[in-house]
């Protein structure tokens, strides 16, 4: 490739896409292929000499067909190559989104490498595209060294039509008159040089034309060389064989011949093979004032026309033999003038018929050609609009020849628009025979226009109110007359009123009165608006004021306006809720058919009284009749119509001729309100109840002639001088009564006043009315004695039957328990006063409370996401999960709930979940906790997932570890304060949004993950994959059995949360991890992790590390804040005291289920400020054994005190207390306490017969 094909390839690889935007032409020479990568979309033409469309230009590449890129719809012209919206002033496609410097192509205009809406001030649009200076502009010349000039803020080549150059300047003044523009002309050979004569009207010198190849080649020429008047020289016209007629020079009135061709002829017409047409002599006048003519190879150029342009242009000197040789060889030059005989017309449709042609030879005859164009007016040939490249404007039809030699040729043109001229001429397609001379026929043209059809519906229908009884109606006439219009029908039907409005009772605080505005159409705005200041200043709209829309702009928001009604229209047609039986449906058009027709159109009289009355307010089902009045202008003014009332207008096109009306174009609009039609006519009267007393009944009537309807009524009622007192009366109260009742009222002198509320707003008051009510009736004193006596009573009577209550039961509680020591049992028919709930400092107001979104279902109700104020310090409104009740839980179940939020007030830890107030004041019953905004762990860890993929790709393992570690300390902190979870597992866990692992808000997630459960045996739902074998066995709860629980957390994270045991039933875990079995590692697991969920499911419950254990096993891949906010390096997790450690094993075991007279708790601060983990408050004592019959059907978690026997602290079977582990901790030595080996000799076998050792040391992590 050459360098020039290359410096094109460059340039054409930035074309935009340019689609009426700013149309190019591409003129390449020598090319013979071009890459057009960028190049989305062509609207013109491209002149590539070298180039076969066919074979070298690869429009698939440049098509939505070959899988290009498609830009989102949200992009409106372009996007980058990954699918990202490039700037607003972007065509094509750019390098970086939202960027006006990274552009391929600009929308509008170019300016120092920027894409710009406008031209900025001082410069100047040139070609189309870009911004130029005037000092470049000026630098800026043709080749004769012609500078350019500058006009309407444009750099162009030459001054428009109607404008001249000033002399020795660079800009264009209007020309006095008629404006002559000189132009000096090149030898016009394609549609491009001929653009250099655009508004041309003398030729200085010779006009010269040689275009041998072209698309609608008429037309073009006919645009830039139509202005042509004088050409000083000569003009030839020479190989264009894509001429048809010289019709494009329509102007062109004078030939000077000062500059004469062989020194003879002015004129010149050589081998021209498709010219058959000069000009049309009766209407184009033409004068050579020197030289002759010469036509020579002109082969359907016919002598007629060569000797009518020699008597028309006023030659002198008769034509020489030779300058007329070889024209019109190949033209039927000596035609019969065929006849039409008849034509039938329709509004779409023609139906002609001609007489028959019979040529010497019949068989020479092949067809006939019917042509026919739209022609409004009647002054056309027949080579208007054709060219030899085949453009041709003309319509055409083949007609076949009679098969009988008696009928007449004939034919019938369809799809004809209504009303419309079209001209007609009917041509005769000979054989041609060598040596024969054959005579053609063709018909001169005629002129028929279709007849008229109803016409389309009108446009840019709207309705304005001028007050209260008229409308003003405008709109726009048709876009499709199809005749001549004769009226407009216009039909007006008013609308009821929305059945809903009837039945709400509007004196409640929840409904605000539906307020309604007149109806405001765009006419009077247009009539009455003046240009604001802003409007005149322009705003931030750039230096220019704004340009004017041009008719093609126009014309497209009207078809958008008009397609917008069409499509509203066939909404209302389409889509319609369904009549009851008793109604018949309208039919609109037929109306006022008939009523043009055969009634007459008359001016209706809209006014209707007062709406029919019904026992329940609501008006009944009714259709108001239409009225209707015709009009001759654009223009209606509807009169006597009811006050604010919605009225819906049909406005129709009609044409008497045809008889018939267009589809109606309707608007809804409403009047004005009336200035009194609210106010209450007549008096109020007032009549008093004589059943109740203290009760007085107001009436009063109804507006005759509402604004609207009437929604309510205000009383203002007040006794003597006091303060005035108010009652609103819905529109249902108000039918009761015809009025209003007041009651509780005392006895005095009272004035009231009343005044209507409707659509349109507040009526006047009324007078006040006066009215008394009189003190009530006294009686004996038999009533005031009953008022004492009683109440004293009813009071005697409960106190006697709550203490025999209390007796009974507890002589049959002595009896059923018998003397000793009281066990408490589970009853869920009974719960005592000590299991109610006690509001105290966590109380939070319902007010500061706001719900949202929900988030999900928990176990006692539904869990919301919302706001609540003041619930945590230096924070006035917190991200909080407020769990609810359901509103069909019992008392129980209510208590139960806010128990287990008293439970979540001993903890203070980082690492679990906050709770942050409880709402237990009314219903429903709140509890505040801390947000977790990323979900349980089991469904963050699933979100992690890939989909279609073979294995999972796990997160880095220090995130695991991270996770671990997070775990591992909240459950350290509950083992601290003695408490167990029984429950841990995935769905349990919290992930905050730093991603934080924290032990969730106990009980949240059982209705959601229920199928984790398993009943056993009628008891309640088990976690038995998650379960211990000493749990699943003996029904034990220790720390320990967490801990095995832990490591099947472990093992969800390696596995992103997969069910354990995979694959087997309920039963079947049962029994596999009751006989030791354990889950296999999983898939790219790492081995130190692995190592530690071996460690974590010793089937020897003492062989398992403890929670505080494993973290220091961990604590050096931590991440820095834990150190900082975790209960492992707190100052609450001390070591024992030193005495305790010194305890012999055998001393440990003989101490009693009751710790309290041998050893107290350690002592714990009240905050801990570096850590985040505070101890609630003092640890409550050593937990008692958990008997196998509780289960877990008890709650999950909960310090044991001797009120909550269900709730347990860590235990086994036989244990009281922890023996030293010699570990030492990271932050000192501290020793945790581990139960004695020799307790529970059974599950040393699994262990290999080691009873007080573990099988395998626990795994230390390293910096990975």
């Amino acid at each position: 490739m050459s360098g020039y094909q290359q410096a094109l390839a460059s340039f054409l690889a930035l074309l935009p896409l340019m689609s009426n935007f700013n149309p190019f032409c591409v003129k390449v020479l020598f090319s013979k292929s071009v890459k057009l990568s960028k190049l989305f979309q062509l609207s013109v033409s491209i002149n590539v000499e070298n180039l076969c469309v066919i074979d070298n230009i690869l429009w698939g590449l440049g098509s939505a067909f070959s899988g290009m890129l498609i830009c989102p719809e949200h992009c409106k012209l372009a996007c980058t190559d990954q699918g990202e919206c490039c700037h607003s002033q972007c065509l094509g496609s750019c390098t970086e989104p939202n960027n006006d410097m990274a552009c391929s192509g600009c929308l509008h205009y170019y300016h120092e490498d920027r894409c710009v809406p406008y031209c900025p001030p001082d410069t100047y649009k040139f070609e189309g595209w870009r911004c130029i200076t005037m000092d470049l502009c000026s630098q800026v010349h043709l080749p004769g060294d012609t500078p350019f000039v500058i006009h309407g803020g444009e750099c162009m080549l030459d001054c428009p039509s109607g404008f001249t150059r000033e002399a020795n300047r660079m800009f264009c003044t209007p020309c006095n008159g008629l404006c002559d523009k000189v132009c000096t002309s090149p030898i016009i050979d394609s549609v491009n040089a001929a653009q250099s004569l655009k508004d041309c009207t003398i030729i200085e010198g010779n006009l010269d034309i040689n275009i041998r190849r072209g698309n609608n080649i008429a037309s073009e020429l006919e645009s830039f060389m139509g202005l042509i008047q004088t050409v000083t020289g000569y003009v030839k016209i020479r190989h264009s064989h894509a001429l048809g007629s010289l019709s494009f020079l329509k102007s062109l009135r004078y030939i000077s011949g000062q500059e004469l061709i062989d020194n003879m002829y002015s004129f010149s017409a050589i081998d021209n093979q498709h010219l058959q047409y000069l000009w049309d002599w009766n209407q184009h006048n033409l004068t050579i004032e020197n030289g002759r003519l010469f036509f020579r190879l002109n082969p359907k150029l016919c002598m007629i026309e060569i000797h009518n342009m020699w008597e028309n242009t006023g030659i002198a000197v008769k034509p020489e033999k030779g300058d007329f040789r070889n024209n019109g060889e190949r033209a039927s030059c000596e035609s019969h003038v065929l006849k039409f005989k008849s034509n039938i017309t329709t509004s779409h449709s023609m139906r002609l018929t001609w007489e028959r042609y019979a040529p010497q030879g019949y068989s020479d005859l092949i067809s006939f050609v019917v042509y026919y164009k739209e022609s409004p007016f009647q002054n056309i040939t027949e080579f208007d609009g054709q060219d030899g490249c085949g453009s041709n404007s003309w319509h055409m039809v083949d007609v076949d020849l009679p098969q009988d030699k008696i009928n007449d040729p004939k034919v019938s043109l369809q799809q004809l628009k209504p009303w419309t001229q079209y001209a007609i001429f009917v041509k005769a397609i000979t054989l041609q025979v060598e040596n024969k001379h054959i005579t053609g026929a063709k018909s001169d043209i005629i002129y028929i226009r279709t007849r008229p059809s109803p016409p389309s519906m009108p446009k840019d229908a709207r309705a304005y109110a001028n007050s209260s009884t008229t409308l003003m109606v405008k709109w726009s006439p048709p876009a499709f007359p199809n005749g001549n219009l004769t009226y407009y029908l216009v039909r007006w039907q008013q609308q009821p009123e929305d059945r809903e409005l009837y039945q709400h009772n509007y004196c409640s605080k929840e409904l605000k009165v539906p307020i309604r505005l007149p109806g405001t159409g765009f006419t009077d705005m247009e009539d009455n608006t003046k240009p604001t200041k802003s409007d005149l200043a322009g705003g931030d709209k750039g230096p220019c004021c704004k340009c004017q829309k041009t008719p093609e702009e126009k014309d497209r928001e009207k078809d958008d306006r008009v397609f917008l009604k069409i499509f509203e229209n066939f909404l209302h047609n389409a889509i319609f809720l369904p009549r009851p039986p008793d109604r018949r449906r309208r039919d609109v058009f037929g109306s006022a058919n008939d009523t043009l027709l055969h009634h007459g159109v008359g001016r209706g009289n809209s006014t209707i009284g007062p709406e029919d009355n019904s026992t329940d307010g609501i008006p009944p089902i009714r259709e108001f009749p239409f009225s209707e009045d015709k009009s001759t202008a654009e223009y209606l003014e509807i009169l006597n119509l009811r006050p604010f009332t919605v009225y819906r207008i049909d406005i129709h096109a009609c044409n008497e001729e045809v008889g018939r009306c267009s589809a109606g174009a309707f608007v809804f609009s409403r009047t004005k309100p009336a200035g009194k039609a609210d106010d209450i006519p007549g008096k109020v009267t007032n009549g008093r109840s004589d059943k109740v007393e203290g009760c007085v009944v107001l009436h009063w009537p109804d507006p005759f002639m509402p604004n609207g309807l009437i929604l309510m009524y205000e009383i203002k009622f007040r006794l003597g001088t006091e303060p005035e007192k108010h009652e609103c009366v819905s529109r249902q109260q108000y039918r009761l009564y015809q009025g209003a009742r007041l009651t509780n009222l005392g006895s005095g002198n009272y004035s009231a006043r009343v005044r209507a509320t409707s659509l349109a707003g507040n009526g006047s008051w009324t007078d006040r009315v006066f009215f008394y009510v009189p003190p009530p009736k006294r009686d004996d004193g038999v009533a005031f004695y009953l008022v004492i006596i009683i109440p004293i009573i009813v009071t005697l009577f409960i106190a006697t039957l709550t203490t025999v209550v209390f007796f009974v039961n507890k002589k049959r509680n002595s009896d059923r328990l018998g003397k000793g020591v009281l066990y408490a049992s589970v009853n869920p028919e009974y719960f005592s006063a000590a299991e109610m709930y006690v509001p105290d400092e966590w109380e939070v107001a319902r007010e500061k409370i706001t719900m949202h979104k929900e988030l999900g279902q928990g176990s006692f109700g539904m869990v919301y996401e919302g706001l609540a104020k003041g619930v945590v310090k230096d924070e006035q409104e917190t991200r909080v999960a407020i769990k609810t009740v359901n509103e069909s839980a019992s008392m129980r179940e209510r208590i139960e709930f806010l128990n287990e939020a008293s439970v979540m007030k001993e903890f203070n830890c980082h690492h679990v979940v906050r709770l942050l107030g409880v709402v237990s004041q009314g219903q429903p019953t709140l509890v505040i906790m801390e947000l977790m905004t990323r979900g349980d762990l089991k469904s963050h860890l699933r979100s992690l997932r890939k989909e279609n993929a073979t294995s999972q790709v796990l997160p880095p393992l220090k995130k695991m570890i991270q996770m671990a570690g997070e775990i591992a300390d909240g459950m350290s902190y509950l083992n601290a304060n003695k408490f167990v979870h029984r429950d841990l597992a995935a769905r349990n866990c919290m992930v905050a949004e730093d991603f934080t692992v924290k032990i969730g808000d106990f009980g949240m997630t059982r209705d959601i993950y229920e199928t984790d459960y398993y009943r056993k045996g009628g008891k309640g739902l088990l976690p038995v994959r998650w379960m211990s074998p000493e749990s699943l066995k003996d029904g034990v709860f220790t720390t320990m059995s967490d801990v095995w629980s832990f490591g099947v957390v472990l093992w969800e994270i390696a596995t992103l949360s997969e069910q354990p045991y995979q694959g087997m039933s309920n039963e079947q875990v049962l029994r596999f991890v009751m006989e030791g079995g354990l889950l296999d590692k999983p898939d790219n697991c790492p081995d130190m992790l692995f190592e530690l969920m071996r460690m974590c499911w010793q089937y020897n419950p003492k062989m398992r590390p403890s929670f505080l254990e494993i973290i220091s096993s961990i604590k050096e891949d931590l991440d820095p804040p834990f150190r900082e906010m975790s209960f492992f390096f707190s100052e609450e997790n001390k070591p024992p005291n030193t005495e305790e450690l010194d305890m012999e094993v055998e001393n440990m075991e003989n101490i009693p289920l009751d710790p309290a007279p041998t050893r107290q708790p350690p002592t714990t601060a009240a905050t801990a400020p570096s850590s985040g983990c505070v101890v609630g408050g003092t640890p409550p004592p050593a937990a008692q054994q958990l008997s196998p019959m509780q289960g877990p059907g008890t709650p999950l978690l909960g310090p044991m005190s001797p009120t909550s026997p269900g709730q347990v602290a860590s235990t086994s079977l036989g244990q009281a207390s922890d023996k030293p582990s010699g570990h030492v901790s990271a932050n000192g030595p501290a020793v945790v306490l581990r139960p004695n080996f020799d307790e529970l000799q059974p599950y040393a076998h699994m262990n290999g017969g080691r009873k007080n050792e573990r099988a395998l040391p626990l795994p230390q992590s390293s910096a990975w």
